[in-house]
């Protein structure tokens, strides 16, 4: 029988472990591609629908609020399907309001497809519980953070790429009404491309999917007892400040840096790709570095880095939302958008280790913490008497506050009957 993998070879597509590991972060970088897509082009959507300041803001929030109950239900979904029949099915179904949100002519309309791509997000689920089966524990925070920040970096992309295919159609004659629409397009064709690899070439687990090796957990019952540790509300509150940070930052961007700093929707949407794209090693580096921890101070150790790494973010973002020119700004974006990063990576290198019968009712647990945290700071930017600075220099002290309760808990593991002591820290090649 095989077993997960001991070590990363990243350049690797010849085991079954290292296939799956490089589709399903395609996978989520291709839903992440679709599901901000529209952020780069919201000046010119703004003024083709006529938006409000309060209506950009529900859009904002029903951007990430599907995914709220989304990584929830995906969870329970990789558990009783396995992963890589819920990725092909969220991959074909969630292609649909992608390709569709150019008929949008309205507000009403364009927020409900905006709901609707939402969902997508729960991709994330899939990547963490994909990776979490193929690799051994003493590099499953690294394994996890790699493939999460890669997927991550879809965010990044799409703010650099999104506007040039933009610019592309405009050059071809169509207007800006009509470009933003029809740009959409590319990543509906994407996640189809990704839903084919995933089909071809994944596996559930080392030795097969589910249904192959006879695993069914169809009949079981959800395990809520889950819900009364808190370990895993600490790191759904610390998952918030994290991702759900970065989930709102991908959405007002390039609407901030044009509103604040004047600059064109193009170099806007630049400098928030930049922001995105430090999920190529921020988010990696958080898992590596949270692995370390592990084998040298335990559990408790991981604990302590998420802490203190969420405790930089809010500095930084504080020091971004009193940033008094462009260049000030990009520096503490830099800043903070690098601890932020690190910090997703650390979280999930302490998730799969909280409860490992369920491990992915708790990814998704975790994981919608992010989506929560994202939908209520959309409600601080939609206000129109609280300002985009305001709005991040809030953010900043309740980041601040989430990292002195993640100091405090104490989180440990019971090792499985399988697992082998994590006495040294891992390479990866």
């Amino acid at each position: 029988m095989a077993a997960p993998l001991e070590k990363l070879k990243i350049f690797s597509i010849d085991t079954i472990q290292m296939r799956t590991f490089h589709i399903t972060w395609l996978m989520f970088f291709v839903c992440f591609f679709g599901w901000f897509g529209l952020a780069p082009l919201m000046p010119t959507i703004r003024a083709d629908l006529g938006l409000t300041k309060s209506q950009v803001g529900n859009i904002i929030i029903a951007s990430v609020s599907g995914t709220i109950i989304a990584r929830l239900v995906i969870g329970r979904l990789c558990d009783t399907w396995g992963p890589r029949k819920t990725a092909i099915r969220l991959l074909l179904l969630g292609s649909l309001p992608v390709f569709l949100v150019g008929l949008s002519k309205d507000y009403t309309s364009f927020l409900l497809f905006r709901l609707a791509i939402s969902v997508i997000g729960g991709s994330f689920v899939i990547t963490q519980f994909h990776t979490s089966l193929m690799f051994a524990p003493a590099i499953k925070g690294t394994a996890n953070a790699i493939t999460g920040g890669w997927g991550n970096l879809g965010g990044g992309v799409t703010n650099m790429v999104m506007p040039v295919i933009f610019a592309v159609i405009v050059g071809f004659g169509y207007t800006k009404q009509e470009a933003w629409r029809y740009a959409m397009i590319l990543p509906g064709l994407m996640m189809l491309g990704v839903a084919y690899l995933y089909f071809r070439y994944t596996k559930d687990t080392p030795n097969g999917n589910f249904d192959e090796i006879g695993y069914n957990k169809k009949d079981s019952k959800t395990d809520w007892s889950v819900l009364g540790d808190w370990r895993i509300w600490a790191l759904t509150l610390a998952y918030g400040m994290c991702f759900g940070m970065e989930i709102t930052f991908d959405n007002v961007a390039s609407l901030h840096f044009v509103d604040t700093f004047q600059l064109s929707q193009g170099s806007a949407g630049f400098w928030a790709g930049i922001f995105g794209f430090m999920n190529l090693f921020a988010r990696a580096l958080g898992g590596i570095i949270s692995d370390k921890a592990g084998a040298w101070f335990g559990m408790r150790g991981k604990g302590w880095l998420l802490a203190l790494m969420l405790l930089a973010e809010g500095i930084g973002l504080l020091l971004f939302a009193q940033a008094g020119s462009l260049v000030v700004a990009i520096v503490a974006m830099l800043s903070f958008a690098l601890f932020l990063k690190m910090a997703n990576g650390a979280t999930y290198g302490i998730v799969p280790f909280i409860n490992e019968k369920n491990t992915g009712l708790v990814s998704g647990i975790v994981g919608a913490g992010g989506n929560l945290g994202g939908m209520m700071f959309g409600f601080l930017f939609k206000s129109d008497s609280i300002s985009y600075v305001q709005a991040f220099t809030y953010i900043g002290y309740v980041v601040i506050a989430i990292s002195c309760i993640v100091m405090l808990t104490r989180f440990t593991r019971q090792p499985a009957a399988e697992d082998a002591p994590v006495t040294t820290p891992v390479a990866v090649s």
